[in-house]
């Protein structure tokens, strides 16, 4: 057996050297992605994460170009607009020939294109002498393979790994891997050109270049039999042609007077469609690079949910993914029961071998409600009653989860304790072992009972019941109703702290509530809970000074025994759960907070790397004149932080779709000040699509309507 080391939860990454000590570049197209440096290379300096990984292994460890035996100097690089690949623009430093003979630095110019396509990295290398004399310089390319799992690439250590060996054939080198789980895993690496030497590390070119000439080289790494075609010109620019046409693909447009923003959505949107991965049951946002590019059940549902007002199919193949792989049968080594919603799905060498959980693992409180608050809310959005009768039978198998198993001692709450030792402690979104904790910071014992989960359990039996309504069950939904309504008196007289002003973070297992007060009411907001009076009190602790940071509402507040702002989930900031928390107020009339926390969540947008919110960061105070202070290993990009821009949005315009019959109905929509107009193009509603415009006015906003084909009620409420 392998030996595991146990470091402090699921989500814990050993942060020997963190990611925001050097840029890095990152790709991803279906079970392939890329963390480059600046350079384009990986493996050469800085952070350990970097490499080009597919199904959960790390396929090249090393890669990086050399020009004359040194390291070319850097003018710059970027990631094109839609992630469709790095451009990245190089010259020589001086480079001794003999004797007094040198070329002389910037004579030389490198360009190199590097993207992913079809299980391949694909990466073209152009040279060109702007020199005055004829210059021959080698090009080398090297290249080694660790194939290491990704959680051994996390910081897991292994005490035994499968057999390793490389083959040289013709012009190809195939770098190979036996793992102990009986799959071959190979890098094949290809080039356009004969190299003058090829190992089993490098390949080496040595062209002669006249003045004003240039060299192309073309080279692939493939990751699968038949991935990619032999390396060329024709073959990198159609890739790359498609590629860019996936990536660049609409829905519904955005278009605001403040450019910025415009390139916040912008980014975000890119970054949605570049996780966005086809599954057998339709396409699934992947979690986040580099730690959890995969299925995630609560990371998509919750990612469904943010744009589910832009672009509803996500929704469609969110639901259709996780009700294929919905537990049926009972398994410890899983903590899965019959019709709970997976929490997490891994193919790797580890997950393979269950030296790890994850293969298909279901040890989450949360992901079972929020599969129905999913499906009514995409039927409300579409109307799509094919789909809804298609998923009603998982649905039900979801609410039996929650009535049958989910609330195993029958106190009307749905707890988690984990059956395996080595799965998940806390099994809410806030998942690290520290995360749930009382006032006198000793850590809760479960079983748990999370805050959140129960607001999530209510919304989904009210949105049961309405889809229900919807199938001809007045009687079933009836019953769910009943059920939300017992289920919401119970949770205020459990769960509210009136010296605090909001609810507990969770029950332990003694039922003694969690004191402490952090930002999963937010969540609560959310789901309509709540009741008005207290909506209030609880607005009021997310948006005070020991919540909210300036930039965001923080995971814990400041005065609590384990507040930390540098921690993963007590005292950092999320994103996403702002943008929860953002509709959640919005929802109880509290849109100026909404606002607050739209401004905050853009400054923070503005401040750092091609403004692509990370998954979290850390919760300092705002400081004027600097940016938020950034969280060593945070996955960038995020699924659940992309969408969160638009979640916020649509919070603030205060938007709500109906697909039957047709409504837009705009609730007391409001601007921040930094938006004077918003354009809203190509919005389809039950077979209806329309062109808005929405002007902020001094006191109020305007909508005018630009284009309407179909059937439509365009409506304002105040």
């Amino acid at each position: 057996m392998s030996d595991i080391i146990r470091v402090s939860g699921h989500a814990y990454v050993l942060a020997t050297s963190p990611r925001v000590a050097m840029r890095t570049l990152t790709l991803k197209d279906g079970d392939t992605f890329a963390v480059f440096d600046r350079y384009g290379d990986t493996g050469s300096v800085g952070s350990g994460e970097q490499g080009i990984y597919h199904r959960g292994t790390r396929m090249l460890a090393h890669h990086e170009l050399r020009l004359g035996h040194q390291r070319p100097l850097l003018l710059s690089s970027t990631v094109h607009e839609y992630n469709a690949f790095v451009a990245v623009d190089l010259t020589n430093p001086d480079i001794p020939l003999g004797g007094n003979r040198i070329i002389p630095r910037g004579a030389i110019h490198v360009f190199r294109s590097l993207f992913l396509w079809q299980g391949a990295m694909c990466c073209r290398t152009r040279v060109f002498n702007y020199g005055d004399e004829d210059l021959e310089t080698d090009i080398t390319y090297l290249f080694e393979a660790d194939f290491a799992d990704v959680f051994e690439v996390r910081g897991v250590h292994r005490r035994e790994r499968g057999r390793q060996w490389v083959d040289v054939e013709g012009d190809t080198v195939a770098l190979c891997y036996q793992g102990l789980d009986g799959v071959r895993r190979i890098t094949r690496m290809e080039f356009s050109e004969p190299p003058a030497e090829l190992a089993a590390g490098h390949a080496r070119f040595t062209p002669r270049l006249r003045p004003r000439e240039a060299f192309e080289l073309y080279h692939t790494a493939s990751f699968e039999e038949g991935a990619a075609e032999p390396p060329g010109a024709v073959h990198f620019q159609r890739s790359r042609e498609q590629l860019i046409g996936k990536l660049g693909r609409r829905c519904t447009t955005l278009t605001t007077s403040n450019e910025q923003f415009n390139h916040w959505l912008e980014r975000s949107a890119s970054d949605l469609r570049m996780l966005e991965t086809d599954t057998p049951d339709g396409p699934y946002p992947y979690a986040g690079v580099p730690w959890f590019s995969t299925v995630f059940g609560r990371d998509g549902i919750i990612t469904a949910l943010e744009y589910l007002w832009i672009d509803p199919g996500i929704a469609r193949g969110v639901l259709a993914t996780l009700a294929a792989n919905q537990a049926d049968r009972s398994s410890p080594v899983q903590d899965a029961e019959p019709g709970k919603i997976l929490h997490e799905w891994r193919e790797g060498e580890m997950a393979n071998l269950g030296e790890v959980p994850y293969g298909r693992y279901y040890g989450g409180a949360d992901s079972t409600p929020l599969f129905v608050m999913l499906a009514h809310a995409y039927w409300r959005r579409t109307g799509d009653r094919a789909t809804l009768h298609g998923l009603w039978p998982h649905v039900e198998r979801a609410l039996d989860w929650i009535e049958r198993y989910g609330d195993a001692d029958g106190d009307g709450f749905v707890e988690y304790a984990r059956q395996r030792p080595e799965g998940l402690v806390n099994q809410g979104w806030k998942d690290s072992e520290d995360s749930i904790s009382h006032a006198d910071g000793s850590l809760a014992e479960g079983p748990i009972a999370l805050c959140e989960v129960q607001g999530y359990v209510y919304a989904a039996l009210v949105g049961a019941a309405e889809l229900a309504s919807a199938l001809g069950e007045p009687e079933r939904a009836h019953e769910l109703q009943q059920r939300a309504q017992a289920l919401r008196e119970r949770f205020e007289a459990a769960f509210w702290l009136d010296d605090l002003g909001t609810y507990a973070l969770a029950l332990d297992g003694a039922k003694r509530p969690c004191r402490v007060e952090t930002s999963n009411p937010g969540h609560l907001l959310f789901c309509g809970v709540v009741s008005p009076e207290r909506a209030r009190l609880v607005a009021d602790s997310l948006m005070g000074p020991e919540l909210f940071s300036g930039w965001g509402v923080r995971t814990l507040a400041e005065r609590e025994r384990r507040y930390n702002p540098m921690s993963y989930h007590n005292g950092s900031v999320w994103p996403h759960d702002n943008a929860l928390a953002a509709a959640g107020l919005a929802r109880y009339g509290m849109a100026e907070r909404a606002h607050k926390i739209l401004a905050g969540m853009f400054d923070a947008a503005l401040a750092v790397d091609l403004n692509r919110l990370p998954e979290l960061f850390c919760g300092f105070p705002r400081q004027a004149g600097q940016g938020p202070t950034l969280y060593p290993v945070a996955c960038i990009p995020q699924a659940w932080s992309a969408a969160s821009a638009f979640l916020m949005l649509q919070s603030v315009l205060g938007l709500e779709l109906k697909a039957s019959p047709p409504t837009i109905l705009f609730h007391r929509p409001a601007l921040p000040d930094f938006l004077n107009r918003v354009e809203i193009g190509n919005l389809t509603v039950g077979g209806a699509s329309v062109d808005i415009i929405l002007n902020r006015h001094p006191h109020s906003v305007g909508i005018n309507v630009l284009r309407r084909e179909g059937e439509v009620d365009i409506r304002m409420e105040f």
